[in-house]
């Protein structure tokens, strides 16, 4: 549970510090469509920051859920995979590393089911 809701809150902080970045330190730098892929980045980053620390706290009333565990790893490792690989891309202009925003894609949809699953089976 603490651990969901401290990874959330990291996450949604550097979300808005790369957020920053992206509108302040990339701008006249990239080209615009790499700053609109950094700015997808960043928004999944913060909904998925935030659905970590709705997880978290839902942990708190659902003990013992596997449910929602899973589901927060999987939206920590869509935020790495999905966010990351588009932050990375932006930066070194490696296109092959597109190959694995999908996968953190993915893990974000699986993620969200299974927060419905948790939700069906315990409220």
């Amino acid at each position: 549970m603490k651990l969901f809701i401290i990874l959330g809150a990291v996450h949604a902080f550097l979300a808005v510090a790369l957020g920053a970045f992206g509108s302040h330190g990339l701008e006249g730098k990239v080209e615009a469509k790499y700053l609109d892929i950094w700015k997808t980045a960043v928004q999944y980053q913060m909904f998925h920051a935030l659905g970590l620390m709705i997880v978290g706290f839902l942990m708190g009333q659902f003990v013992g859920s596997s449910a929602l565990n899973w589901s927060g790893w999987l939206m920590f490792a869509g935020i790495m995979l999905f966010s990351g690989s588009l932050f990375v891309l932006v930066l070194t202009g490696i296109s092959k590393l597109g190959a694995i925003t999908p996968i953190g894609g993915v893990a974000f949809l699986a993620a969200w089911v299974l927060l419905i699953v948790a939700a069906v089976k315990n409220m």
